[in-house]
């Protein structure tokens, strides 16, 4: 009898990681760690260098390139781990169409297949606020909230994710909304606050009646704020206004990396219970 013939090893894109790198591109910074896809747990340390200015393509990459490089040199990364890189802008099929906070040069460039080029392993793109909701909807303030959930990232500008029922619409971007003729970032930001040199309770107050716009329209059953103001929740959470519960995200900044890692596992439903 002849020997059977030995099964094929599916495609190393096929096989399921247990673990994927998190990138997280904002604004100010540049951070990434390797993440247990079961837990959100960060395995490795949490790297962040600055984003460089200007913040073009070439030089956004070389950054994430010096990271990885950092990580690997720790023995963090394995071959062909996959990686997800949140983001400012709306994603689309690998490449951004806007760019908030980021280089214009980022629009319709192949960020994708470049960021595979340089890293040499599969990566996934992804809206960076999206990439949040992810990790809240996963394992953080979101997961197993029925109805809308509106997550806030507020840092350098606001990004926003939209979960119904645990599903992510994509690439909302309220924070690109007008308010006072300009978009909503530019005037409640973080960077916004501290540019204009406002106090806590008077960011606040703006902040709450931008809530309030928001929640006319889409009437969420929960308001989860993140990014970098999230730290800093103590200063002004009894000075916000809401209709429906505001709470911090659990990962606070780094929501966005979990998210972006669940993002390059294939991870981007909301777990059942």
């Amino acid at each position: 009898m002849s020997k059977p013939a030995a099964t094929p090893a599916p495609p190393a894109s096929a096989v399921e990681h247990r673990r994927a790198i998190g990138i997280d591109v904002g604004g100010t910074g540049v951070k990434a760690a390797v993440v247990d896809l079961a837990t959100g747990e960060l395995v490795s340390p949490r790297i962040r260098e600055k984003t460089p200015q200007p913040a073009t393509p070439e030089a956004v990459i070389e950054t994430v390139k010096r990271i990885l490089d950092r990580l690997a040199a720790d023995g963090h990364l394995e071959p062909l781990m996959p990686a997800g890189a949140g983001l400012p802008g709306v994603v689309k099929r690998g490449r951004l169409v806007t760019a908030a906070n980021i280089d214009r040069r980022w629009v319709d460039f192949p960020a994708g297949e470049a960021l595979e080029a340089r890293l040499g392993r599969p990566v996934r793109l992804i809206n960076d606020a999206d990439a949040a909701g992810l990790a809240e909807v996963a394992f953080g303030a979101a997961r197993g909230v029925p109805g809308t959930v509106l997550l806030l990232t507020i840092g350098t500008g606001i990004g926003s994710a939209l979960l119904v029922d645990g599903t992510l619409l994509d690439s909302t971007e309220f924070g690109h909304v007008p308010y006072r003729r300009k978009d909503a970032e530019l005037w409640i930001s973080g960077a916004a606050r501290e540019r204009r040199r406002i106090g806590w309770r008077r960011w606040a107050a703006e902040f709450s009646v931008y809530l309030s716009m928001l929640e006319r329209w889409f009437w969420p059953d929960l308001i989860i704020l993140g990014g970098g103001v999230s730290k800093e929740h103590a200063h002004y959470v009894k000075w916000l206004k809401s209709r429906a519960p505001i709470v911090t995200a659990r990962f606070l900044n780094t929501s966005g990396i979990i998210g972006a890692a669940l993002a390059a596992g294939g991870h981007e439903e909301a777990p059942t219970d």
